[in-house]
């Protein structure tokens, strides 16, 4: 049985004018591609940073680190974090963050230890290569971020600032 739809004769009245534009500029898509545009600057400039060792530049130049990478650099605390703890900082699951973890690993970004605290548990922490990567990182975010004020100006980019920070503290 073929239903009918909006191009079939049993429906031939047109579709209401709508206007759509709003799914295309409302704040959070706007701050979606800010922040995909901004990660992908801050890889960028890692990519091609003489401080990052090179195996991480050379996964960061062939787009092998993503926005997802990215999570370990800005969560995970300088003393360590326990995996529960990062993925919840995170905002994924702790199946998603383990299996990250697992591949920044292997990378020798971090490493797992026991946690002093807890025998049975173990804290993600930075390896030396992954301090080297996190200094850079933070190179980077100021680099983008000096880059954003002068493509909106000082004051835009004070009040987006202090906007998006009241915004989330709320």
């Amino acid at each position: 049985m073929i239903l009918p739809n909006a191009r079939t004769p049993a429906n031939t009245s047109p579709l209401p004018k709508v206007d759509e534009r709003w799914r295309l500029v409302h704040l959070g898509r706007l701050l979606g591609h800010a922040m995909r545009k901004f990660d992908e600057r801050v890889l960028h400039l890692m990519a091609h940073d003489a401080g990052v060792p090179l195996a991480l530049a050379n996964l960061a130049a062939r787009d092998q680190i993503s926005a997802a990478h990215v999570h370990i650099t800005r969560h995970l605390a300088l003393e360590g974090s326990r995996l529960t703890v990062l993925a919840l900082a995170a905002g994924m699951s702790k199946q998603a963050m383990g299996d990250l973890v697992d591949q920044c690993e292997a990378w020798g970004l971090v490493k797992r230890e026991r946690d002093g605290k807890d025998a049975r548990a173990k804290n993600v922490v930075f390896t030396a290569d992954g301090l080297a990567w996190l200094e850079a990182f933070k190179t980077a975010v100021a680099q983008v971020e000096s880059e954003f004020k002068a493509s909106v100006g000082h004051d835009v980019a004070t009040v987006v600032l202090l906007g998006l920070e009241a915004y989330a503290q709320a």
